[in-house]
């Protein structure tokens, strides 16, 4: 019996999936009802904007940002396709991580330029292969996979593909063979890892299945305006079901009794081999307490992880890239350096492994092992490190240990991570992770005082600010503001206040309620807009009050040209901009039909099977000639709708 299994947490307002192998939490999968993610989904979409020097386009599918479309995820001509297949067996994406497979191509197809594949205006269908991470947009591409249960059906490619993780050549044979046979000309499949040993009579399920949804999407293109949603995924329940209840985990154990009803459907229609492994949890605690896995979720937000041995490690996640310090910490070993610095990294290579992927880390990372003298020492490092990475599903490159013992590495991200999801940025650093100390904001509240300390009547000066700052003023810098008093000739105040951040003060006169403002904030703005500017050159006090005076003038001269700019253009893109709002609505109550039944496994046609066959596959999306005779026609110089279409 094997040690994984499944834990659903699915009876508030978000689901969350763990999946725990060897009493441990490896991946954690997070789902909001409000929030729910769009990977997988696929769109009508019109290109917005077409640019020849990023080799990309940007598509509006419908959301708050343009999807991102390189010309590596266009279609192109039917020698594109042959290079797209040429890398390797069984390339596909998404759901088909577990397989170590990527359908996205690798590069662009055979030298074709954007600016010949694609013009704006021009309306297309793709799909999300990337969630909208931090400030960037979704990424799309333009090769339409949709993943089944034992196969990942490629409507527009013509491939059959077999999972690298299947290592029997008989099996890959008989698999390989059974597909060929089966599915319809000028279309492609991938063959999953769970299809190991599967009847024919199932994978032929699987693929009726598969090319019903495609001719149901290929209707739903030609009756929808743009831009529009028109397949969307499976939610995580269902997903996590289809992708991750393999013969590996042992059960799965849900706290919600709907959606419990919900999976025993699903896998009834699906895989009925796994019905009697789903167990509905009714324990007195909440499930994730229960199993302890709530304490792991906390553990997997903090920067200091704690190794067995009494080292730890120290992970900062950065725009540019992901690090990751080992440090022996508390470890001193028991023979010598060496030995203990080697174990402390033999150690960190599993921990590292298992928080990649809690934490769902992605893009570059950067590992910074402890230093070895011995060469021996780090190839051992490294290999352990590559043994422990073999068990997770996101593809990852990693590059030997250097001398001073950093491995560089990339892992596919598709989602946010652990951190960016169930976080936000300080209100206080802003997200920057830190603070002025208390000793410098007491010197900058001293100089604001010299600067503006005469503009305050009366002759006392009352100062509030944190506590803290306030602490330091009264005891340890009580002299500088006892020789502020005498430069100012004022009486000065300090008073304490809870509600400030460490780095607010405000100055006044005690019978005024409305502070001074701050004099660097009046000349270089607030600390955001200050962060987006530009170094200023330095220079006498008259150089730099004519630089600032002339700043001013400049700004003003913009704010004069803005109602300028209201031109009837401008109208006229706020009309466009309202269609597509009314577009987006019309597609959206166009898509509450019985066809959305048919497009989420579970629904009635997908629970009742289908007696007869299926129709014609649709293998392209641009011609009704097949497949790459479509891809060679997807041009600048095709008709502005470029969507799939019938055959017969």
């Amino acid at each position: 019996m094997t040690d994984s299994f499944l834990v659903i947490n699915a009876d508030g307002p978000e689901t969350r999936v763990a999946l725990v192998e060897d009493g441990l939490l490896a991946e954690l999968y997070i789902e909001r009802k409000q929030e729910r993610g769009i990977a997988g989904n696929i769109y009508k979409g019109r290109v917005d904007r077409v640019l020849p020097g990023m080799q990309a386009a940007f598509v509006n599918i419908g959301l708050e940002k343009s999807a991102y479309l390189h010309v590596s995820d266009v279609r192109g001509t039917p020698d594109d396709l042959r290079r797209l297949v040429s890398a390797g067996e069984g390339q596909g994406r998404g759901a088909a991580q577990d397989d170590d497979e990527d359908n996205e191509p690798s590069g662009p197809p055979g030298g074709a330029r954007i600016e010949d594949l694609l013009r704006e205006g021009q309306e297309i269908v793709v799909q999300v292969t990337k969630e909208p991470i931090s400030t960037k947009g979704a990424r799309a591409t333009r090769y339409i996979s949709l993943p089944g249960r034992h196969l990942v059906f490629m409507p527009t490619v013509e491939h059959v593909g077999i999972s690298r993780r299947i290592s029997s050549d008989k099996e890959r044979r008989r698999l390989r063979e059974i597909i060929d046979q089966m599915r319809p000309p000028g279309t492609g499949f991938i063959v999953r890892t769970v299809a190991e040993n599967v009847p024919e009579k199932d994978l032929r399920a699987d693929m009726d299945f598969l090319i019903k949804l495609w001719n149901e999407i290929v209707r739903r293109t030609q009756n929808s305006r743009c831009p529009a949603l028109i397949y969307n995924d499976l939610d995580l329940l269902l997903r996590t079901v289809r992708d991750m209840f393999t013969p590996e985990v042992g059960k799965l154990i849900i706290d919600s009794r709907a959606e419990y009803d919900k999976i025993k459907k699903f896998i009834a229609a699906f895989m009925p081999d796994f019905t009697g492994q789903i167990d509905l949890y009714d324990g007195p605690e909440p499930i994730f307490d229960g199993y302890g896995i709530e304490i792991e979720i906390d553990r997997a937000l903090e920067r200091k992880v704690w190794l067995k041995s009494g080292g730890y490690l120290i992970l900062d996640e950065m725009e540019a890239l992901t690090a990751i310090d080992v440090n022996t910490g508390r470890f001193v070993g028991k023979k010598n350096l060496e030995d203990t610095i080697t174990q402390t990294n033999l150690e960190a290579c599993r921990e590292v492994a298992e928080q990649l992927r809690i934490r769902s880390l992605g893009g570059m990372i950067v590992v910074d092992f402890i230093d070895m003298d011995r060469a021996s020492n780090r190839d051992r490092v490294t290999r352990a490190f590559n043994d422990h990475l073999r068990r997770d599903r996101s593809k990852a490159v990693v590059t030997r240990i250097s001398e001073l013992g950093l491995v560089e590495m990339t892992r596919k991200r598709t989602r946010e991570s652990l951190l960016h999801a169930l976080t936000e940025p300080c209100e206080h650093c802003e997200g920057k992770g830190y603070t002025k100390s208390r000793r410098t904001v007491a010197y900058e509240l001293l100089r604001e005082l010299r600067r503006q300390g005469n503009l305050i009547e009366g002759d006392t000066v009352l100062i509030e600010v944190h506590p803290d700052v306030a602490q330091v003023l009264a005891t340890t810098d009580h002299a500088y503001l006892e020789d502020m008093e005498k430069r100012l000739q004022k009486r000065i105040v300090v008073k304490a206040r809870g509600s400030f951040s460490l780095e607010d003060f405000e100055l006044r006169s005690p019978g005024q309620k409305t502070p001074l403002d701050r004099s660097d904030g009046e000349r270089d703005g607030d600390r955001a807009d200050r962060r987006r500017r530009r170094r200023k050159k330095l220079g006498p006090p008259a150089e730099v009050e004519a630089m600032l005076e002339e700043e001013e003038r400049s700004s003003a001269a913009n704010q004069e040209e803005e109602p300028v700019r209201d031109d009837p253009d401008s109208r006229n893109d706020e009309r466009a901009g309202g269609r597509r709002g009314h577009d987006m609505e019309a597609a959206a109550g166009g898509s509450a039909s019985a066809a959305d039944a048919r497009l989420q496994a579970g629904t009635a046609e997908v629970l009742a099977g289908a007696e007869s066959q299926p129709a014609p596959v649709s293998g392209s999306t641009s011609a009704s000639s097949g497949t790459q005779q479509g891809v060679s026609d997807t041009t600048a110089d095709s008709a502005a709708t470029d969507t799939p279409k019938p055959q017969g």
